[in-house]
Order: structure tokens, then C-alpha cells, then sequence
């Protein structure tokens, strides 16, 4: 074997490590492991990896994933270990960074060093070799050695533009001393323990001699940077060292080996997250994290001259605030307590959330004081990302997130806690939570980790054991953190789902009142989540802007800061409230209001969705958007939807012709984010129109979303290509399309679109023949009142009136509206199905008549056989015609399936016709009857 300089020093380097002798206090502190597991629950843990198939699946895979590796070293035993990212030669002890970027390094250590990663950016033309094509002790003046993802050409680059690969190539190879030193302890066969020690001496003793990085200008990578990566959330690699040391130190101890350089690069690890980072955010969760597994790895405070041990961590960790990490017990109070949203998107939410259930769970296991009673505020936490989900079990893509599943790991940890202190209703019913989570295929329990291994419960409780709770999702759903609402109904193939989504917390996107719409089984109006990373031109010019959402934009400059938001919309009203649930389930609605900072221009969007007596679900959207001070002004309404095609039809099917146009770019003063549409047609009408999407698949029928619009003289429409959608996932979206660039409406009004708002109906449907409606009426009204009559197959006709406000009059033979919203449902010459009101102070139609005490009311009437149903949320007078086919005489009232009250009606002052009931409060469900 050939000998090296490199060979020498580490020959020289491990004499050094094994006669150093170890200090007094470590030889009467040696209590590990005890991170997972003790030495005193070993035999426990031998016998359920027996028993347990899971748990044996991964020790096997751990035992055969190390064999090759086993065999390197066997052969060269610094194969391993000379693959670690070091400065071999140079031993640099200075790390200098600009911006985001490594720019150089200097100085001189006794050993190599670590080398640090080479940019905050992860997003790079070069892909990571795998170990066996690292070249041993690379360290070249050239650069460092990497293969093109395009070409496959290898070439010489600076670490700048090679993405996360240093880091990922150091963690990886400490991830294989880490399950090399648990098979040590498992199964006390030294060849692990010779493959783990070289490699976290050497890295060890690499980090020990290298300083923290120097950030060369004014950016806020001063406020950030971690010992080994760019951001101290990114050190992963702490977990593998932490792990290694902890199952090794009894054999490090046993070989005499010098174990002060490792816990002085704990300390300096655990200074430097305390002292960088963001407070506020999930960072904090992310760096406590890793402050916990540092904190319980060393022994107590009085150990160390600096009085730096565990003690002193898990206080920094959970008690005490500084100005870049703040204690948890401080940071509990960043959640919402009253629904549990943390105020960051989806995907960041729900891994707050399994961060601290890790937290807890490792400082349980610790002190066995059942640490999540401290903390009730992660449960709700857990539980309340139920809110997230589509219809199908995947979640929200709105902001910097996509289309998952909920995190499984969340309710694992909670059925553990459970177990552990014998709490078995709650256990009962998360454990049907996770069952629910397979059976959507969703899900295996399989695990992967050690974490895993050590803190899984070995079996669930059968099933016949479970109890299934209160279903975690309501119709609607409102969180003003993130700026959310949503809007369910129906199972299954004809379930729909509206997300109205503002802009608040981080990871958010400058998108105004934005939407996300699902029907089908499928997100087809998704949000498009992140660019290729957060410093890609990709991600800050089209991503996170307007044009990228369903919104509008007004001068095509509408903008303001994304990433951490605060530019809420503000909810004006809703149906039904958040949270509750309705008897009248056939309409919902939600109408909120926004202020876009950049234009001065005031926006508001009323969306409502109504269920056809088919069951299929079709939704109204109503979106106002003015300048404050007028003047000239232009709204350009976006529209995005999955499908191979988009075709703009006239009201009775037939093409509209659109022509090639080189219009919407920044050279028009638009935004850098319209330079991104492609294929880019349009046509100028005044009449109204429906824009096809259509989604063609294999072996399965067409699906469609009809976006009836209302036309507006002068309005041009645009069909364009968007940039393909990061959000959806082969559960959200037919797999042809995951990478299919994206179908895309555009309307373009010159002049205000307040009075005379966008009106759009979107009916999504699956194949021809399902489609529910026939036709589709606009009609304006005076102070920008909106009619819409809907005409469905089976003859049924929705007349909607929208006001702009709750306080709008919308007057005409035979009908009188004051207030925001009705809907009537009814076939003609026939009575009618339902009523639905809301924000209303009064009306009238032929059939009914409602009116208030002043306070906007909402209340609905629906038909049920012989029998009409009512609900109402304020004191109103209900008067009733009477025809001939139902004559009300009296109403019964209930709170839930018990009758309360009876009343008669009274017949009406003014005409015989009518009968009128007089509701003094709020009630839940009312009864007329003959």
C-alpha cells in the first residue's frame, strides 16, 4: 500500500489520541450512552429488536449498508476517512465568507482542518459524488473536483458553486461512523468501533483547530453562520458526532483515548448556535434541537472549567432568552393558542412541531418527568395540521411549501409519550389518527434512524382497540397568523376545497388575496411554491410575486416584501364561521379585504362555493381591486390550472381566436416575473367568455375546469405558460403534468375593476358528461352589485346577488337586497329549494322576507320534504308566503336533535299571504312545519 505524508500524520495523530490520558472527572462521569438508551435498558432493547420486525429491518439494513465500507477500510484503513472534506494540506485555521459564498481561507493548524461549505445556496449545476468517486485528501488550489449535471463533464470549481456537496459528503460519512458505533454497542464487535474512531478523531480534531467563519461584509450572513455550514440550522452533522461519541465513550474511555478536544468542540458548537441564528422563526426550534443533543451528551456544569456543560445548554436552550435563540418556554407563545398554527407556511409549520416533539422527547428520556405536560401547546400544535389537508390527506402549498403529507413522525411521538405514562385514551385515539395515515398508503412503519429505533413504540394498539375522536377538520377554517382560510366541502370525487390565502409570518409570498383550488381529487388551481432555492433569480422574480399566484396585480407592479410577511388580508365575514359547523351545508363563503402597499390600491375578493343537487360543487369568485386615488390604473387577474391545454371559448362553445403577442415583461414596466410567461396569445372582447383547461390522462377520462368570466368592455384575455409548479406531488397532480409547465388565465382590465369587479364561476368536472351547468348569466347592478344566475342540467336555476359591502342596496321588481350576499336556489315556477343569506340587513323576494335589527344577519332556509329547515346567527323576522303547496303555521326549535320550543306563526299585519316568525336570538335549527 502506498505510503503517504497524509498516512504519517495520521499515524502520529492517533499515538497522540490513544496514550493522552484522560482527565479525573471524565473517568468518574462516564454514564453513556444515555441520548437513546442506557446501558441498563440494553437487554430490553436486544429482546425487541427480536420480536419487533421493523426494528430488526433497520438494524439489518445499518449492518448491510456498512459491509462495503467495512471491506474499504479492511483494505486501505484511511479509505474512509481521507474522503472527509478537510484542508489536508493548507490546515487552514480561518474561514472567510462573502455573502452567502465562501470566498478563501488562511492560516495554519497543527492538523487539517474541516473545510467549510461552499455556499448558503443548495441549488448548483453539479451534482454530489458519491464516496467512492471522492478523490482521497482533495485539497487543491485548483478548486474541488465535481461532475456537471448536464454534460457529466468532471471539472475543477470553486466551492462557491458547488452547492451543499461539502457538507453533504462530511455528513454522510459521519453518519456511517454513527451506526458503525451503535453496532458497537450493540453487538460489541470492535471492527464497528475501528471504522467510527479515525474518522471522528480526525474530524474532530479538524473542527477543534478551525475558527468560526469570518463574514467579510455587511450582509446578514454575519447574523447566521454555523461552524460547518452557512446557517446553524444546517448542522446536521452535529447529530452524528453527538451519537458516535455517546455509543463509543465507554470504548474510547477503555483505550484511553483524550476525549476534552471533542467535548471543547461540543461547547464551541453549542456558542455558536446560541449566539447566531434567527429568534423567532423555526430556526429557533431547529437550533434547539441540536443545543439538546449537545446539552445531554456532556457531563454537568461543576466538569468543566468554563461551567459549560449540560446544565448549562439545556438552560440556554430552554430558560434563558439571548438575542438570537429564545427559550422555548418563551417561544411556545409564538404559536397561536387558540387553533395551534405556528405563523410560518405548511411545510416550516408542521416541522416546528416535530422539532420540539424531538426536543422533548430526548430531554424525557433524560429525566423521565414527562416533559410534554410542560408543553400542552405541542399537542394542539400536532393536531391542528389536520386543518392543512386537502380532501385526499396531502396538505396546503401555499408560501415556501408543497403538496405532503402530514408528518407521521408527530403522532409516533405523542403515541410513545402516551405509552409511557399509561395516558391510553389519548393513545387510543392518535393511534387512529396514524392508522388512518396507512390506510391512505401514506405511511409505513418502517423507521429509518436511531431516533426512530430507540423511541417508536414497538406496536401500535390494534385496532380493534382504537377509538376514533372528533374529526380534526371543519368546513371552514380561519388562521390570522398565516393569513388563511379555507373552505371544505363534500368527500371524496366531488369534494372541493378553497384556499384564500394571504400573506403573514415567514415563508410567505408577496401574493395579495391569493387561492388555492382543489376539485377533482387534484390541486388544480395550486399555489406554486419555491423556486429552485431562496437566492435563485427563479425564486425572487417569479415564485414569490404576484404573477406567480391566483391573484390580481395591479400596473403590473404589484409587490412588497416576501419571505417574512406582514401583509394580511383582513376577514370581513365568513360561512360558516371558523371552526363550526353548519346544518345548511350546500353554500359557503368567505369574504376578506386587502390593502396592496405598492399601487395604493384597495382590494377585496368574495369567494363562495355551492353545492349542485348533484353533489358536484362549482365556486363563485368576485374580486374588486381599485387604486385609492384613482387615475390611470390596469388589473391583471391570474389564473393557474393543471391541464395540457387551454382554450378560450365564447358562452356558447365556439373558439375565440387569440393571436401571438410579445406584450407582458419587464419592458413594458411590468414585473421581471412576467418575463417568465411563455407562449404567450390574447385576443381583446368585451363579451363574456370560458376559458377550458383540460387534463388528459391514460386509461382515465377528461377532466375539466370551465372558468366562466364575466365579460367587461375593452378586457383582454391572455393564455399563457407559466413556470412549472413546485408545490403539487404525485398526489396532487396526474404524474405527466409534475413537471409540465403551467396553463395560465390572465384577464387585463384598463381603469378601475372595483365597481365593476372580475366575476368568475370555476366548475370543475370529469368527463363530458358530468358537467352540472348549462349556462351562465353576469349581470351588473348599480354600486357595482353583481347578479349571477347559474343554470344547472336538472333545470335548477342559482340566482346570487353580491353587494360590495354588507351595506350595498341592490333594488328591482320583485326584490330588495341590503347586504352582501343571497343566494336562491329553485326551479322554475316552483318553490324554492333553499335561501342563503349573510351580511344581510334585509331582503325580500317573492317567497321570503328577512329583516334584522340592524346587525347584518346570516340565515338560511332550506326545503327538506314537507318540511323547510332555518338557521340564524342574529335576531331577525322571518315572514314566509304562503302558497299552495306549503302553508307554514308554526315552527319547531332545536339544540341538536332535542326540540326546545314550539311556536305559532303570526300572520302578517300588512297581508294574509305571509306569516311571519319573530327569532329574538341566535338559533341553530329551526323547523316550520304545516
Amino acid at each position: 500500500m502506498k505510503k503517504t505524508y497524509h498516512h504519517l500524520s495520521l499515524f502520529f495523530f492517533m499515538v497522540w489520541v490513544m496514550c493522552a490520558c484522560t482527565s479525573s472527572s471524565e473517568q468518574e462521569y462516564s454514564g453513556h450512552p444515555r441520548i437513546y438508551v442506557n446501558d441498563g435498558k440494553k437487554d430490553n432493547f436486544v429482546t425487541s429488536v427480536k420480536e419487533v420486525s421493523w426494528k430488526r429491518a433497520i438494524i439489518d439494513k445499518k449492518k448491510s449498508n456498512l459491509e462495503k465500507y467495512l471491506a474499504y477500510v479492511e483494505e486501505d484503513s484511511t479509505w474512509l476517512l481521507s474522503r472527509l472534506q478537510m484542508n489536508w494540506n493548507t490546515k487552514h485555521t480561518e474561514v472567510y465568507l462573502i455573502g452567502g459564498d465562501f470566498d478563501h481561507s488562511a492560516g495554519e493548524a497543527p492538523v487539517p482542518t474541516v473545510r467549510y461549505s461552499g455556499t448558503r445556496d443548495w441549488a448548483t449545476d453539479y451534482r454530489t459524488p458519491s464516496l467512492e468517486e471522492v478523490e482521497p485528501y482533495q485539497d487543491d488550489a485548483r478548486g474541488i473536483y465535481r461532475q456537471r449535471k448536464d454534460n457529466g463533464a468532471w471539472e475543477w470549481i470553486k466551492p462557491s458553486l458547488s452547492g451543499h456537496s461539502i457538507e453533504k459528503i462530511n455528513d454522510h460519512i459521519m453518519q456511517i461512523a454513527a451506526d458503525a458505533a451503535f453496532l458497537y454497542w450493540l453487538t460489541g464487535e470492535e471492527k464497528y468501533a475501528e471504522l467510527a474512531t479515525p474518522v471522528f478523531f480526525q474530524y474532530i480534531e479538524g473542527m477543534y483547530y478551525r475558527d468560526a467563519p469570518i463574514v467579510l461584509d455587511s450582509s446578514s450572513q454575519r447574523n447566521i453562520s454555523g461552524l460547518a455550514t452557512f446557517e446553524v440550522i444546517h448542522e446536521r452533522i452535529v447529530v452524528s458526532l453527538v451519537e458516535t461519541y455517546d455509543f463509543l465513550y465507554d470504548y474510547f474511555q477503555n483505550h484511553k483515548m483524550n476525549l476534552t478536544h471533542a467535548q471543547a468542540v461540543f461547547q464551541k458548537w453549542g456558542d455558536q448556535i446560541i449566539t447566531y441564528g434567527v429568534p423567532d422563526n423555526n430556526w429557533n426550534l431547529f437550533q434547539a434541537r441540536f443545543l439538546t443533543y449537545i446539552a445531554i451528551v456532556l457531563e454537568d456544569d461543576s466538569q468543566y472549567e468554563n461551567g459549560k456543560g449540560r446544565q448549562y445548554y439545556l438552560k440556554n436552550t430552554f430558560d434563558i432568552s439571548s438575542p438570537k435563540q429564545i427559550a422555548l418556554r418563551e417561544s411556545m407563545r409564538i404559536y397561536d393558542q387558540d387553533n395551534g398554527i405556528w405563523p410560518e407556511s405548511p411545510s416550516y409549520s408542521m416541522h416546528v412541531t416535530t422539532s420540539l416533539l424531538e426536543i422533548l422527547t430526548l430531554l424525557d428520556n433524560f429525566t423521565h418527568e414527562n416533559e410534554l405536560k410542560n408543553f400542552p401547546i405541542v399537542e394542539k400544535a400536532a393536531l391542528a395540521a389536520f386543518q392543512y389537508q386537502f380532501p385526499n390527506g396531502y396538505t396546503l402549498g401555499f408560501g415556501d411549501s408543497g403538496h405532503h403529507t402530514l408528518p407521521a413522525d408527530n403522532f409516533e411521538l405523542l403515541i410513545a409519550n402516551y405509552h409511557k405514562y399509561d395516558e391510553l385514551d389519548k393513545e387510543k385515539v392518535i393511534s387512529g389518527l396514524l392508522y388512518d395515515l396507512m390506510d391512505r398508503g401514506h405511511y409505513q412503519r418502517k423507521g429509518g434512524g436511531l431516533f426512530e429505533l430507540f423511541f417508536y413504540t414497538d406496536d401500535l394498539l390494534s385496532r380493534s382497540e382504537i377509538e376514533k375522536g372528533e374529526s380534526l377538520v371543519t368546513p371552514t377554517f380561519y388562521a390570522p397568523n398565516v393569513s388563511l382560510f379555507v373552505q371544505r366541502q363534500g368527500q371524496g370525487q366531488d369534494a372541493m376545497m378553497i384556499s384564500t390565502l394571504g400573506s403573514y409570518g415567514n415563508h410567505a409570498h408577496a401574493n395579495g388575496i391569493a387561492m388555492e383550488l382543489y376539485a377533482n381529487n387534484y390541486v388544480l388551481g395550486p399555489d406554486m411554491g419555491r423556486g429552485s432555492s431562496y437566492w435563485h433569480p427563479d425564486f425572487l422574480e417569479y415564485y414569490s410575486q404576484f404573477p406567480a399566484h391566483n391573484t390580481v396585480v395591479v400596473d403590473g407592479v404589484s409587490t412588497y416584501a416576501s419571505m417574512r410577511s406582514y401583509d394580511p388580508y383582513t376577514l370581513e365575514g365568513s360561512f360558516p364561521k371558523s371552526g363550526e359547523q353548519a346544518f345548511f351545508d350546500k353554500v359557503s363563503f368567505v369574504d376578506v379585504s386587502f390593502f396592496e402597499p405598492k399601487t395604493e390600491a384597495n382590494q377585496r375578493r368574495v369567494t363562495t362555493m355551492i353545492e349542485t343537487p348533484a353533489g358536484q360543487r362549482y365556486a363563485l369568485d368576485i374580486f374588486r381591486s381599485g387604486k385609492v386615488n384613482g387615475g390611470k390604473e390596469q388589473h391583471d387577474y391570474f389564473y393557474h390550472n393543471l391541464g395540457q391545454s387551454l382554450d378560450i371559448l365564447d358562452t356558447k362553445g365556439q373558439k375565440i381566436t387569440l393571436t401571438p403577442t410579445d406584450e407582458l415583461g419587464e419592458k413594458h414596466g411590468e414585473l421581471k416575473a412576467y418575463d417568465y410567461f411563455t407562449d404567450k396569445k390574447k385576443a381583446q372582447t368585451g363579451l363574456d367568455l370560458k376559458a377550458r383547461f383540460t387534463i388528459q390522462s391514460d386509461n382515465k377520462p377528461d377532466q375539466f375546469m370551465d372558468v366562466w368570466a364575466k365579460g367587461y368592455t375593452g378586457q383582454q384575455v391572455f393564455s399563457v405558460l407559466g413556470p412549472k409548479c413546485n408545490a403539487i406531488t404525485e398526489g396532487t397532480a396526474p404524474s405527466e403534468l409534475l413537471d409540465a409547465k403551467i396553463p395560465t388565465l390572465m384577464l387585463r382590465r384598463q381603469g378601475s375593476a372595483w365597481s365593476d369587479p372580475f366575476v368568475a364561476v370555476f366548475n370543475p368536472y370529469i368527463g363530458v358528461d358530468s358537467n352540472q351547468i348549462l349556462d351562465i348569466q353576469f349581470d351588473g347592478n348599480r354600486l357595482g352589485a353583481q347578479q349571477i344566475t347559474v343554470a344547472l342540467i336538472d333545470g335548477t336555476r342559482d340566482v346570487i346577488h353580491v353587494g360590495e359591502t354588507v351595506s350595498s342596496v341592490i333594488e328591482k321588481e320583485g326584490f330588495y337586497q341590503k347586504g352582501l350576499l343571497s343566494t336562491v336556489r329553485a326551479k322554475e315556477h316552483a318553490d324554492f329549494d333553499f335561501v342563503f343569506l349573510s351580511g344581510i340587513t334585509r331582503f325580500e323576494n317573492q317567497e321570503v322576507k328577512v329583516i334584522t335589527t340592524g346587525i347584518p344577519a346570516t340565515v338560511s332556509l332550506e326545503r327538506d320534504g314537507r318540511e323547510l329547515k332555518m338557521q340564524n346567527d342574529q335576531p331577525v323576522v322571518v315572514s314566509l308566503r304562503r302558497t299552495k303547496d306549503f302553508d307554514p303555521k308554526m315552527i319547531k326549535i332545536y339544540r341538536g336533535d332535542q326540540e326546545i320550543d314550539a311556536r305559532q306563526g303570526i300572520i302578517s299585519s300588512d297581508s294574509p299571504d305571509w306569516v311571519e316568525f319573530r327569532l329574538e336570538t341566535s338559533f341553530e335549527k329551526i323547523v316550520v312545519v304545516e
